[in-house]
């Protein structure tokens, strides 16, 4: 263990507040500030002010929308890899006809070679690999012209999560804006939790708030309920003292000229840690639930119960008033493999997104939260190699559930074949405009001002698709 003490004051000389944040708690307040103070922007003019209905102060306290909706609350299921289309909800009869022929552009056509049955009152067209998913068909609403810009993963997936495709130019993640705009319900929780984000496809940037306070960022978790850096303990009396010591030295450091505007969002963040080390472990321990619940998603040990737990977790997660839960598939880029590998995700994600959309419905929680599921693009109609299908991003499905959406819906559509948008197309851009319109914020007034200019998620694009709201 290093003796090194050069963090502490000399003998005799006065305790300043940074020395005492880092060194109560084992440092963790002061990297709270630290990360915190390094943010130098400014709050813009244009975002929504608090309602007042909450005592609690800062900045995640619940903000009201620009206008009336029923969405509280997201939940995105991620299926990381870019879902083939043509194998899952988009039956595509020409396609099926055409297989093994010369397609548009090149390319040998190949048809799916899993069925697709119709369901529901609205005779949707859903493959076998999703049988529980399609008793809910009449609940969604289908985008099906989306298109986005990059054919290259890390950059598209940073492209659906920030609204921008370059890692460089690192913009707020969706949740956080959401965070900003909007706060959170629950001030002993993270409004914005990420369950096993993509590790690879651009990381921290996918749940981060880039020049947006720290405060909005995303909190990583794991599929067990693991959350870095988090002990899982009862508040001692010591802990709470230090906490007071601290915020009476903001207090006075609040009340000297040219102090940091950022100064309620680091006792925020710092008060949020401290109550989460006994309400979020427990909140994310699903043995609790009933054998019967934990059936119905499938919830069993090991990788292959991941997605499940997930499902659970998220259903925890938003019914405690989490703003934005967002949860993750990998392993849907199937250049290879893709008939097994399409047989395994559907296992893997089927039974607990149908048993997740029903435990909303049957908690009455649905009618509040939105769910989104999908990929940040889709796959070709022509082969690739004995058993692949290469990427497309210029025609491909995701589909909308719950609060604000019409149900039993589709929105666009692509060729015959399923490579191009045709019509109802959607860019990035305007899913994102969409988004935040159904949780209630016009995209061109959530702004915030930073290097001189106002930024927001949709920058100088984006169109809200009115037509898909209830």
């Amino acid at each position: 263990m290093s003796n090194d003490q050069s963090h502490l004051p000399a003998m005799g000389s006065p305790v300043s507040r940074r020395q005492t944040l880092k060194t109560a708690s084992a440092g963790f307040g002061y990297l709270a500030l630290a990360g915190l103070l390094g943010q130098n922007s400014r709050q813009s003019s244009a975002a929504p002010a608090s309602n007042g209905k909450s005592s609690a102060p800062g900045p995640l306290v619940p903000k009201p929308t620009h206008f009336p909706v029923k969405a509280k609350r997201i939940i995105f299921l991620f299926m990381e890899g870019a879902a083939s289309q043509m194998d899952t909800w988009e039956y595509k009869p020409q396609l099926q006809a055409d297989g093994g022929k010369v397609g548009p552009g090149g390319g040998m056509l190949t048809a799916s070679k899993f069925k697709f049955q119709q369901h529901g009152q609205t005779g949707t067209w859903v493959s076998e690999l999703y049988p529980h998913v399609a008793q809910h068909v009449d609940k969604f609403c289908f985008i099906r012209g989306l298109h986005t810009d990059t054919p290259a993963h890390p950059q598209a997936v940073i492209q659906l999560h920030t609204g921008t495709a370059l890692a460089s130019l690192t913009r707020p993640s969706i949740g956080a804006w959401l965070m900003y705009g909007l706060g959170t319900e629950n001030q002993d929780l993270p409004g914005y939790i990420t369950v096993n984000p993509p590790p690879n496809f651009g990381g921290a940037i996918n749940y981060g708030s880039a020049f947006l306070p720290a405060h909005f960022q995303g909190t990583r978790i794991n599929d067990v309920g693991f959350v870095p850096n988090l002990k899982a303990q009862t508040a001692t009396p010591l802990q709470r003292r230090q906490l007071d010591l601290i915020q009476a030295m903001n207090r006075d450091l609040a009340k000297t000229p040219g102090a940091p505007d950022e100064l309620d969002g680091v006792i925020q963040s710092y008060e949020l840690a401290f109550k989460m080390q006994g309400q979020v472990p427990e909140l994310l321990d699903i043995s609790k639930e009933p054998q019967s619940v934990r059936d119905a998603y499938g919830v069993k040990p090991g990788p292959a119960g991941s997605f499940a737990r997930q499902c659970l977790m998220a259903r925890r997660l938003s019914e405690a008033g989490v703003r934005f839960v967002e949860i993750c598939q990998s392993g849907w880029d199937h250049h290879n493999n893709l008939h097994k590998g399409l047989i395994a995700n559907g296992a893997a994600t089927d039974q607990p997104t149908a048993a997740l959309l029903t435990d909303l419905e049957q908690r009455g929680l649905l009618d509040e939260t939105l769910v989104l599921f999908g990929s940040e693009f889709g796959r070709h109609p022509t082969s690739q190699g004995p058993d692949g299908r290469d990427h497309n991003i210029t025609g491909y499905p995701m589909w909308l559930a719950g609060a604000g959406v019409k149900p039993g819906f589709s929105y666009g559509g692509t060729d015959e074949y399923g490579i191009h948008a045709v019509e109802g197309r959607m860019h990035t851009t305007d899913l994102h405009a969409t988004l935040l319109a159904l949780m209630g914020l016009e995209h061109e007034r959530l702004t915030y001002r930073y290097a001189g200019r106002d930024f927001r998620l949709t920058d100088i694009a984006g169109n809200v698709v009115t037509e898909i709201f209830a």
